[in-house]
């Protein structure tokens, strides 16, 4: 199947023709920013700088365009230190420099190069196409793309655990975002066979609330999970497969956590700041049965990512067992998500079958 080819504006046609450059100020402190700055979202924006229409790097929602070394660079405005030079405005049709091109990039008809594979209404009641989703997955991988994975624990507890191995070790993930409890219940399965101490029929063992504090404490004990699984502690499942294959992962804490596992970042700037280098990366991203990991992820990620200049609607898929998760995503800005309403177990397996079979007729 085909990838969407990307578009590049005509910058010899309004609103790009005759626009001025954009205006750029300093911030009066640390943090703080100048009023009437220009706040970011995640479609493709150009801004004017000495007439050249510039796409700043590293896009994302919510932060602010700085002119550094003579490029545009989007970042967090608790990042920049006083005097720094950000972007100015609060239109974006071109009047005070700045453009941002939603054409093709708002899921629903807004032009006739809509990405139309993402407009899909999200329900329970509408039949998803694995054959394309395979696909769509299969070229990512065969051009070198990345694929952002991010996921929750009803992966893991759905037995979907042995789906997603397979799509590590087959080349389909190129970074895992997870939090603390993905890798606890992954480590429990493979040192104990059972997640929260269920069995993998779903039924209760004896003994089994505490073995999750048991395997968090097993890795405490051998320094690290990359550890654990050089000495055979872990010799299975997702956190296995992800360090013997050297794929990154980052694991976010939150108040809630046991443990942690060693490597879990705590502060939860620190793991927005690592989640981050990886979504900058991304030409595509799986969210599997994770509310607040997708939406935390969502507003870090463009809407598109640029390919020989231009900009190419970036793959989203979005997985949960009801529709509100999905709603709640787009709702947030990510207007690209393609929902599939389903439970993880289901998911996955669907698209290992379907992916396997794309994989044999690729060859």
């Amino acid at each position: 199947m085909p990838r969407t080819s990307s578009t590049l504006p005509d910058f010899s046609r309004p609103p790009f023709a005759g626009a001025p450059d954009a205006r750029f100020a300093p911030l009066p402190a640390d943090g703080v920013l100048p009023e009437g700055f220009f706040s970011t979202s995640n479609l493709p924006t150009y801004i004017q700088v000495e007439g050249r229409w510039l796409a700043p790097s590293r896009p994302r929602m919510d932060c602010v365009v700085v002119r550094r070394d003579g490029g545009l660079e989007t970042i967090e405005p608790r990042r920049l230190a006083r005097g720094e030079s950000i972007a100015m405005g609060e239109a974006e049709d071109g009047t005070e420099g700045i453009v941002v091109h939603a054409l093709g990039f708002l899921g629903g008809g807004h032009g006739a190069n809509e990405f139309r594979f993402m407009s899909t209404e999200v329900s329970r009641e509408r039949p998803v196409n694995y054959e394309e989703l395979a696909a769509r997955v299969g070229e990512e991988k065969r051009r070198g793309g990345s694929l952002v994975w991010v996921v929750g624990p009803a992966l893991v507890h759905s037995r979907a655990r042995a789906d997603f191995e397979w799509f590590i070790r087959n080349g389909y993930v190129q970074a895992v975002l997870a939090g603390n409890a993905v890798a606890v219940h992954d480590i429990e399965a493979a040192i104990f066979g059972t997640t929260l101490g269920m069995s993998n029929t779903g039924q209760p063992t004896e003994g089994g609330h505490g073995l999750h504090m048991r395997a968090i404490n097993r890795v405490r004990a051998a320094g690290s999970i990359e550890r654990a699984v050089e000495t055979g502690l872990i010799g299975s499942g997702i956190m296995h497969a992800l360090v013997t294959t050297n794929i990154p992962f980052v694991l976010a804490g939150s108040i809630r956590d046991d443990g942690p596992l060693p490597g879990v970042y705590s502060n939860t700037l620190e793991a927005q700041d690592a989640m981050r280098e990886h979504t900058v990366k991304a030409t595509g991203a799986i969210f599997v049965a994770t509310a607040l990991h997708a939406i935390a992820v969502g507003n870090m990620l463009p809407a598109f990512y640029l390919c020989d200049g231009g900009p190419v609607p970036l793959m989203t898929i979005c997985v949960d067992q009801t529709e509100f998760v999905v709603n709640k995503l787009k709702d947030r800005g990510t207007h690209q998500a393609y929902g599939v309403v389903t439970n993880a177990q289901d998911f996955m397996h669907v698209l290992r079958f379907y992916t396997e079979r794309w994989e044999q007729g690729a060859q």
